[in-house]
């Protein structure tokens, strides 16, 4: 069984490349992306998507608005952002708009599985209760 599903959302194309082969081998799914767009592209194709790695620096869309879009339109999905350029200011605003966590590249992979396990957890738990809320809303309902 796969530790989680991912999305590894990147403009370098051979950081994502070489990522994801190390991520596999985790026993991670990882779906990449290479845009904002993109990702915003892959997690409609693949509702089963726990978890977003996501570069804060890209050009046209960058982080910041991908990760906009991403609590927009799948608020369960949890968003670790990842940059090697951060500043203060970004950290805060990602935090803001709902990221899970934020980390520096290149990133201790022993951390970031710990970040992506954690933030699945969180996920499949929020899950969890939205599933007991409807089913007690369906329960009450009978009575």
């Amino acid at each position: 069984m796969t530790i989680a599903n991912v999305l590894l959302v990147d403009d370098e194309v051979p950081f994502v490349e070489a990522m994801t082969r190390r991520l596999v081998k985790r026993d991670l799914e990882v779906v990449a992306a290479y845009s904002g767009a993109g990702a915003l592209t892959e997690l409609e194709k693949k509702p089963s998507i726990e978890v977003v790695i996501l570069d804060v620096k890209m050009p046209e869309m960058d982080g910041i608005d991908t990760l906009r879009e991403i609590k927009r339109k799948h608020p369960l999905v949890e968003v670790i952002m990842l940059t090697g350029h951060a500043t203060i200011e970004s950290a805060i605003e990602g935090m803001k708009l709902g990221a899970f966590d934020y980390l520096m590249k290149p990133s201790d992979m022993d951390l970031l599985l710990v970040k992506v396990q954690q933030a699945a957890s969180r996920k499949r738990a929020q899950e969890e209760k939205i599933i007991e809320a409807r089913m007690k809303e369906i329960t009450s309902r009978r009575i």
